[in-house]
């Protein structure tokens, strides 16, 4: 098995027990017996359980940035809202994709520790850029303050995270890969709808007050 495969499968055995068991409750030897390797190999890798939590986050944050920039550079031409809707559309795909490592650094995000604020100061960072960047040109046709734009920005981040903040909520409703395509068309959706609503309503009212 090729150098890479290996550490692939060890990562996604490690992902699927850190959800499951969570980071403290999993040893290294279980993730070598779920990955079918031996705990030499795994420490030969990654040196410690930390070591290929952190590859793991890392390897994440990292495919997730790159298609979202992707997008971003294949919907350049498009107005600001399809834009807008086409980087929604792939970061829940994304999330959806790989729903339990996705649950549990949503998890992992709820602590204070020297490991999240090491991805907030990088990855979560460069995520806030983008989405404020693209939601403000969204935003610019109302009239809405700075102070309620921040909110609203909050709004979106919170509609993004939340089915991976609580998944027992919607858990039973995903068994299948159709159901999860489904899932995630549906709720796209009610996110797009939920932009048009803030963005009609101040326009609306800036109508009503120029008439």
């Amino acid at each position: 098995m090729k150098n890479n495969e290996t550490k692939r499968k060890v990562m996604d055995a490690a992902c699927r027990l850190f959800y499951s068991k969570g980071y403290h409750g999993t040893s290294v030897r279980e993730i070598a017996k779920k990955a079918t390797v031996n705990v030499s190999l795994i420490n030969y890798y990654f040196q410690s359980k930390q070591g290929l939590l952190e590859s793991a986050v890392v390897h994440y944050y990292e495919e997730y940035l790159k298609k979202i920039e992707e997008e971003m550079i294949q919907s350049e031409n498009l107005s600001s809202f399809e834009q807008l809707k086409r980087v929604i559309a792939i970061i829940i795909q994304y999330k959806q994709e790989r729903h339990q490592f996705t649950c549990f650094i949503q998890r992992e995000l709820t602590l204070d520790s020297v490991f999240v604020r090491e991805m907030m100061v990088t990855y979560l960072a460069k995520e806030h850029y983008i989405l404020s960047g693209l939601f403000e040109k969204v935003l610019e046709e109302t009239h809405y303050n700075k102070t309620d734009r921040q909110f609203y920005l909050l709004q979106l981040k919170g509609l993004l995270n939340t089915p991976y903040m609580a998944p027992n909520e919607w858990h039973n409703k995903v068994k299948w890969s159709r159901s999860n395509d489904l899932f995630i068309t549906k709720y796209t959706t009610s996110i797009f709808k939920w932009i048009e609503f803030v963005t009609s309503v101040e326009k609306e009212k800036s109508r009503s007050e120029l008439s």
